[in-house]
């Protein structure tokens, strides 16, 4: 027994040490994605009112401005760029009455919020946001795949698979309302999800043709050797030691650009809300909620958004890596578990930028429009990628 654990009975089990590390970082990771929810959306609010040229949230902070000190100076006021606004927002949705309609299927209606969000927060537990070699602990504790909860061998297929339950929570949310707007917005979903679904899951098949490995970790390690999966430059050598990457650059790029689209499309982004659309269904599938359960859908939406912007990281943008010689070594060392998820955390923050922007830049499309783009053009364009890649790799064996 290492240091960490040196007063533990003998009788202690080897693999209760470990439990309890990974207890830490379930703990540790849940809270950090809750916050990044409640502050993504304040930096949505923030970045909207910058595009329509207005003042967004920028009152809430600390309430000790205009004190006077002694009669001498008066502290100026200090609201924090209103970086406290998401404590007031949490407290509205909590102290709300919890209203439930008499016309509802109550059961139904419960539950559905709770299967809109959890779906989100278990599939971050396979993304690596951090180096996966053992670290030994300043004080000699030896932990194991520091930087992911469970480094399991189907991560992807894993997180397809979970992500794909969330549309049952708004499927229920539509039909237990027992009302005909969220209803419509339930079906919407359901066909809209099960559309871009398709898409999504074909669009990572190049990615693991390529690096020939299901783990996720392993591929943020093919891309620290070899270039990021859309930018080969990014490599820690000069470029003509990945010349492999260049030449299956233009498979990854079309990979890159339908998951994108697909990844609007099951978080139910603009211009993909057709779900909600509140210029023709009210709310969509939440209509009938308030407080904490429609809370719970606002929060899901955010957290599949992180999600899939971290997955978009970890796929196509190197991950946790950069293209530095010396990067890789640092992950024996224990403050790479500050450094390395910092650096995810930025390249995150720019995809969740990217998915603020385009809601307030593009319009919604018209529903067979939406289901056009998926059937007709976005399926069909993820097969012959594939096609191509397998073309591609037999040429350059």
């Amino acid at each position: 027994m290492n240091l960490f654990f040196a007063d533990m009975p003998a009788n202690v089990p080897m693999w209760v040490p470990d439990v309890f590390v990974t207890a830490i970082k379930i703990f540790i990771l849940v809270n950090v994605i809750l916050g990044l929810v409640s502050y993504t959306v304040m930096a949505e609010r923030r970045i909207s009112a910058a595009i329509q040229d207005r003042i967004g949230p920028n009152r809430v902070g600390i309430p000790l401005g205009g004190v006077n000190v002694l009669g001498l100076f008066t502290v100026p006021k200090w609201t924090w760029w209103g970086l406290g606004q998401p404590l007031p927002d949490a407290l509205k949705f909590m102290l709300k009455e919890e209203f439930t309609p008499a016309h509802v299927n109550k059961v139904y209606f419960w539950l559905a919020p709770a299967m809109a969000m959890v779906p989100a927060l278990l599939t971050i537990c396979v993304i690596p946001f951090a180096g996966t070699r053992d670290i030994t602990l300043p004080w000699g504790y030896v932990m194991h795949s520091p930087g992911v909860i469970a480094d399991v061998g189907i991560g992807v297929l894993l997180i397809f698979a979970l992500s794909s339950l969330s549309v049952y929570g708004i499927v229920l949310a539509g039909w237990s309302s027992n009302s005909k707007y969220p209803f419509l917005g339930g079906i919407r979903s359901s066909a809209q999800m099960i559309s871009y679904e398709v898409s999504m899951g074909l669009s990572v098949i190049p990615v693991f043709l390529v690096m020939g490995d299901l783990h996720l970790s392993e591929v943020v390690n093919y891309q620290a050797a070899n270039g990021w999966t859309v930018f080969p430059l990014f490599a820690p050598h000069w470029p003509w030691h990945v010349w492999k990457s260049y030449i299956l650059w233009i498979p990854m790029m079309i990979s890159f650009v339908i998951f994108l689209i697909s990844a609007f499309a099951e978080t139910n982004r603009l211009p993909f809300d057709l779900p909600e659309s509140e210029t023709e269904l009210v709310g969509g599938y939440h209509t009938e909620y308030s407080a904490m359960k429609f809370a719970l859908f606002f929060l899901g939406e955010y957290a599949a958004m992180i999600v899939a912007s971290c997955l978009m990281v970890t796929l196509f943008f190197g991950g946790w890596s950069l293209p530095l010689p010396f990067y890789m070594a640092w992950q024996d060392q224990w403050w790479s578990l500050i450094l390395y998820p910092l650096v995810f955390l930025v390249k995150m923050c720019c995809f969740i930028i990217l998915f603020i922007w385009v809601r307030w830049t593009l319009p919604r499309f018209r529903y067979d429009q939406l289901m056009g783009l998926g059937w007709k053009f976005i399926l069909p364009i993820s097969l012959g990628n594939i096609l191509l890649t397998g073309i591609l790799l037999a040429l350059i064996g």
